[in-house]
């Protein structure tokens, strides 16, 4: 399978502000009613994908990520890091929720990878 786009995440200051941001410009249904309000964002039909809209963590500035669904998390890592790349945030499972790793390019771009059936 070759690796297709299959969440975005936007992550501020103050996550209701950008829910309501996004929401309102681009009538996306956004449900943050969770413990971390993490407003999840149901993607809109076809060629559309879901993503999440939430508080950076630690002070981390605000910034957009894009997850790429692969079969193997590992061997992508690998291989990211033979060609240049550098490892964020080794695989990581949330139970019941996703595996997922992040990863910067040659450029510094900080892009998550999913596992496949995952998400």
């Amino acid at each position: 399978m070759k690796g297709k786009v299959v969440h975005f995440e936007i992550l501020g200051k103050d996550a209701e502000a950008l829910q309501n941001f996004y929401g309102s410009i681009f009538e996306w249904d956004i449900d943050a009613n969770n413990p971390i309000n993490y407003g999840l964002v149901k993607d809109s039909g076809e060629g559309s994908i879901g993503g999440g809209i939430g508080k950076a963590d630690g002070g981390a500035p605000p910034h957009a990520t894009f997850y790429i669904e692969v079969e193997n998390i590992q061997a992508h890592l690998d291989r990211i890091t033979e060609m240049g790349g550098e490892v964020v945030m080794p695989e990581t499972e949330i139970p019941n929720m996703v595996t997922f790793a992040l990863f910067k390019d040659i450029e510094g771009n900080t892009v998550g990878l999913v596992k496949s059936g995952s998400h």
